[in-house]
């Protein structure tokens, strides 16, 4: 027998995934898994994911690992806005209906649940975990399925299956650096550290933090760690020793509070510039607030929920209403937004009469200034491998703030983004 606490996050991913699927009520009709496209009365084009009445579309996310909150804001985000779309009459007449499944950040099982409903959709508006996305783009390609991840390398920017969608990590730190120029933070002649996971994310975030060091004539003191170092005390005393004035950060949560706590409480005042991966609301409810809210600076491709932007104002109050309790955190604005762009690459592809896996991914490429009013900075899919923005908010930890982030400029490019050639 299960205990009460697995019992309970059993039951609450049964509900999760029972509340999305009924965006579309019990309709389980699908058209065929074999990759073949048909002609259907009213004249548009289909293939798998598609019959006459629905459009399924896949997610494949974390409501259950280490990434479990957000995996739940970007679903119940991504929830929200079908909803919206089928109470509006859904899309090329046909209502959309979401097959979510849970992988609990483990690679076996995102790969076992692509190979169950990749038959069944059209594409997959939410894949989350690099790892989980590195393990099915093989079958991504083969099975040609439009995929939209919740990771920013711009090591995908060349998969014609995977569309990241905002700022990769190298022009996140190519920003970040910007502003710490653009605020005298940092001047020509200064030594900067960089702490960063091993990997692909810390990797390409390091490529753009190179970048712009050697374009600004600052020194770029390098720290590499793993994702299990959670004590950032001997990176601490190595950048004090080293005379750095400011520290890049692209780790996780865990590793910005604990270099943020033990910096301040070593007198080590200076400003710590994170990759949007680095930060979560719930630290500013740890002995590390203090001094995120005095040190602590993210780059974001997304608006902060605090902003007054008419666009994230309407999208958290509908949220809160459908979601009552639930936190409101970037999750919930980089899901509505990846939704959003899923949801009118479909209208297009319904435009063009051609509602097939690569109808849709044309109808994407076709998109030169998405406009997601005002939430993210206008967005262009049409160069395929290049990254679609060069544009960041900074944001700052706010404990009074709605999400814990109140944005305090952008969005914006720095000028040596505009320089910057993302690698193919």
């Amino acid at each position: 027998m299960k205990p009460p606490a697995q019992r309970r996050a059993s039951a609450f991913v049964a509900l999760l995934v029972g509340a999305v699927l009924s965006i579309s009520g019990c309709n389980s009709d699908t058209a065929s898994s074999t990759g073949g496209s048909k002609d259907l009365p009213d004249g548009v084009l289909t293939g798998p994911g598609v019959t006459d009445t629905t459009v399924t579309i896949g997610e494949l996310t974390d409501l259950t690992g280490v990434y479990a909150t957000l995996g739940k804001s970007l679903t119940q985000a991504q929830q929200l806005y079908f909803d919206e779309v089928n109470a509006a009459g859904g899309i090329c007449g046909r209502e959309i209906r979401l097959l979510v499944r849970d992988h609990g950040y483990d690679v076996a099982k995102g790969v076992a649940a692509y190979d169950e409903i990749s038959p069944q959709i059209i594409g997959i508006s939410q894949l989350l975990g690099s790892p989980v996305v590195t393990a099915v783009l093989p079958s991504l390609d083969r099975d040609a399925v439009l995929a939209i991840p919740a990771a920013w390398p711009s090591t995908m920017l060349k998969q014609r299956y995977v569309q990241v969608v905002g700022a990769t990590y190298d022009i996140e730190m190519i920003n970040g650096v910007g502003f710490l120029l653009r605020e005298r933070k940092v001047v020509a002649g200064d030594r900067v550290g960089h702490v960063y996971f091993e990997g692909e994310y810390g990797e390409n975030a390091l490529a753009g933090a190179r970048f712009a060091a050697q374009q600004a004539g600052l020194t770029l003191v390098e720290h590499r760690i793993k994702a299990t170092d959670a004590d950032m005390a001997a990176q601490v005393a190595a950048l004090k020793s080293q005379g750095v004035k400011a520290v890049l950060m692209s780790a996780g949560p865990k590793q910005s509070a604990s270099l943020a706590g033990v910096a301040a409480a070593a007198g080590f005042n200076v400003p710590i510039v994170s990759s949007n991966p680095g930060f979560s609301p719930q630290l500013l409810t740890t002995p590390a607030k203090a001094a995120l809210e005095k040190n602590f600076f993210l780059v974001n491709s997304v608006q902060a929920p605090s902003s007054q932007v008419s666009g994230i104002q309407n999208l958290v109050q509908a949220y809160a209403a459908k979601f009552p309790g639930s936190p409101i955190d970037n999750g919930v604005a980089f899901g509505y937004v990846t939704a959003r762009v899923f949801g009118e690459a479909l209208r297009k592809a319904c435009e063009a009469k051609d509602l097939t896996r690569q109808g849709v991914v044309a109808a994407l490429h076709g998109m030169n200034a998405f406009d997601s009013d005002g939430v993210m900075a206008p967005l262009d899919f049409s160069n395929v491998g290049d990254t679609n923005t060069r544009e960041s908010y900074i944001q700052r930890p706010n404990a009074q703030a709605q999400g814990g982030l109140e944005t305090i400029d952008g969005p914006a490019p720095a000028e040596a983004a505009l320089k910057y050639q993302v690698a193919p």
